[in-house]
Formats: C-alpha cells, sequence, structure tokens
C-alpha cells in the first residue's frame, strides 16, 4: 500500500450524502483513536498512522494502521491485523460482513458504534505494539487469531 497526495477533502467532496455522513463519523472516531489526520491511500483509502513492514521475502512498506474504504451503499473498515481475533466483539457489533481483514458495513445506523470503536481501539493498540520492536515481519491479518 502507498500513501499519495490526493487531498482528503477534495475526495471527501465527491462522496454522496449519506457516505460522506458515514465517513466524516469514521474519520472522527479513528482520528480520537490514532491521534492522526486521515491520509488517502491507494486513491480511496482514508488510513489513519502507519506502520513498517518487512517480510521474509524482502518485500517492505509502510501500511496505514487503521482505516476504512467509504462507496455508495457500503463501507470497508480494515482491521490489518484481521478480524478473527475480533470475533467475540463482532457478533454484537450488528449488520455487516467480514472477510480476512475487513470488515463491510452497510451504513453505520446498522451497527453498534461503540463496539466498533472498541474493535478500532484494540486492532490500532495491537499494531502499535508488534511495530514497536521494529518493522512487522508478517501478514497479521493471516497469522493472527
Amino acid at each position: 500500500m502507498t500513501n499519495n497526495d490526493n487531498s482528503v477533502k477534495n475526495f471527501l467532496s465527491t462522496l454522496d450524502g449519506e457516505t460522506l455522513q458515514d465517513s466524516q463519523a469514521l474519520i472522527k472516531m479513528m482520528h480520537a483513536i490514532s491521534d492522526n489526520e486521515p491520509a488517502i491511500w491507494n486513491e480511496h483509502t482514508l488510513g489513519f498512522d502507519t506502520y513498517h513492514y518487512k517480510y521474509d521475502s524482502g518485500r517492505e512498506g509502510d501500511s496505514f494502521v487503521v482505516g476504512f474504504y467509504p462507496r455508495k451503499g457500503k463501507v470497508t473498515v480494515y482491521l490489518m491485523d484481521g478480524t478473527a481475533r475480533y470475533a467475540g466483539l463482532l457478533d454484537k457489533l450488528g449488520k455487516h460482513t467480514v472477510t480476512g481483514y475487513c470488515v463491510v458495513i452497510k451504513r453505520l445506523a446498522d451497527i453498534e458504534l461503540l463496539v466498533l470503536e472498541q474493535i478500532l481501539q484494540q486492532s490500532y493498540g495491537n499494531i502499535k505494539s508488534l511495530s514497536k520492536a521494529g518493522p512487522i515481519n508478517r501478514i497479521l491479518w493471516q497469522t493472527e487469531k
């Protein structure tokens, strides 16, 4: 993943009303958790804070710690350490689907925002803790339970 120079403000101006409203709520939440402003990653993802990774294969780079991808009709929240470790909290979240590191929500009104905030706080804390010792050496969402 790479951080690019697109303006968050310009990107947000392209979103429809409900998507923009949900995005603003997520920005507020993720900013409070990370104490970082959002940055655009991969054209349409809003990411907060960064960590460095370096795998045994030699691949290395930087990624955001928490983030989301807003689209009309759904938003994808990224948990870079995976969804498996948050199964208990995800059971309490409300209407959503998951993949390895994605929580897909149609609209924030469908979920318990306090539960999402707990998940994001734990994920953020976990990744920041793991990255203190240096670059993370594995794809977290594939290995963490």
